[in-house]
């Protein structure tokens, strides 16, 4: 049961209110959690509401989903157990013998999920340098390449990629655009409307933002046969998120655009304060004018440039794991988009066959205040 929203609804709105959904029982302002794995079926032996057993439909996922369709501008949303579950499932609703583009520089996990996994399976990846469109515009094949996979801004060192620029090539050659757009989210950037064919959100960071939900959503902006398929294998492989999950997601995002928004500004003022600071290599945060994704980030980003920065310690692998060890806010932890902020030394977390510089500390900036995040790397970094 719900509310009438009218269309005009601004999308923070829209989350505030989870869609405006009333319990239908009680008519409490906060929907209900329907735990139930099976639904009895009515006199004709139909089913009620479209609901037979949990891991077809469940009314707990059918409202967040919703929401994330609207905030995406998407046609459809769909829930899946985890980041990688949504990621995968994407994948494999390819075909063996299907040709990929990714970038070299990507979640981790789904970088090794392509090297081992999708090789397994038949599908063959090209990986490029990310934020380079001339590298995708080589690295396609006409008639062969299906999907060009973007992450932007791109974990964790940053670059950005030109979204539409992505989705021109990408169907230039028959292929479709996919987009991570887990640190954007859908307050800064919706892929969909800048062409992209699905957006991939690693819900547990941002979406849910409280370092408490383990969840993945996809969007698609039309119903079409790679959609399907990804719904069917979504049943088949039952990678489905729990009711309380759900639950849980869709109270975590009544406060996204109110922590995006603080997360962007700290970020910011961090990036602001350490930038040429001779301790550091560099400061990498697309927000910085100087960084070369700054051009294409303003026009794509919407109100920020994200939570997440990344500092090079000067001094190596050895000083960087000193840092991360010293600062006393900053949580040493894996993950990102929490209400807390954290710190890790990625290349200790991705393993010897990580691409990213030993001396960089990704930093997932919280709620907290700015001038104490910033005052506690000062007195990490030391003199």
């Amino acid at each position: 049961m719900a509310r009438k929203h009218d269309t005009d609804r601004k999308p923070s709105t829209l989350a505030a209110q989870a869609m405006g959904w009333l319990d239908p029982a009680s008519n409490g302002v906060i929907p209900s959690i329907q735990p139930s794995t099976t639904y009895a079926r009515d006199e004709n032996y139909e089913k009620v509401a479209g609901y037979g057993y949990t891991r077809d439909e469940n009314p707990t996922y059918v409202q967040c989903e919703a929401l994330l369709a609207a905030l995406e501008e998407g046609h459809e949303a769909r829930l899946f157990a985890s980041g990688m579950a949504a990621a995968t499932t994407a994948l494999l609703a390819l075909s063996p013998g299907d040709h990929i583009v990714a970038p070299t520089v990507m979640y981790f996990g789904l970088r090794k999920w392509l090297l081992e996994v999708g090789a397994h399976w038949g599908l063959e990846v090209d990986f490029v340098r990310p934020g380079d469109i001339d590298a995708i515009a080589a690295a396609v094949r006409p008639g062969i390449t299906k999907l060009v996979w973007i992450e932007t801004p791109c974990n964790p060192t940053w670059e950005v990629t030109d979204i539409a620029a992505a989705a021109d090539i990408a169907h230039g050659v028959g292929a479709k655009l996919a987009v991570d757009s887990t640190v954007a989210t859908p307050v800064l950037t919706r892929p969909l409307t800048l062409g992209a064919d699905l957006v991939m959100h690693s819900a547990t960071k941002f979406l849910n933002g409280h370092s408490d939900v383990l969840a993945g959503v996809l969007v698609t902006p039309r119903d079409d046969d790679w959609w399907q398929r990804i719904h069917s294998l979504r049943h088949q492989n039952g990678a489905m998120l729990g009711p309380f999950e759900a639950w849980l997601l869709l109270r975590g995002m009544r406060t996204l655009y109110l922590r995006v928004a603080r997360a962007c500004e700290s970020a910011l003022a961090i990036a602001n304060h350490f930038d040429g600071d001779r301790r550091l290599v560099e400061v990498l945060y697309p927000g910085l004018p100087a960084h070369p994704g700054h051009r294409v980030a303003a026009a794509q980003m919407n109100g920020g440039f994200g939570g997440v920065l990344s500092i090079r310690v000067e001094g190596g692998a050895e000083a960087a794991l000193a840092v991360a060890k010293a600062v006393k806010l900053f949580a040493p932890a894996t993950s990102l988009g929490g209400v807390e902020s954290l710190i890790e030394h990625r290349a200790t977390a991705e393993g010897p066959t990580s691409p990213v510089p030993p001396d960089l500390l990704r930093l997932s900036v919280g709620i907290e205040d700015a001038d104490d995040l910033i005052a506690d790397l000062e007195q990490a970094l030391g003199a």
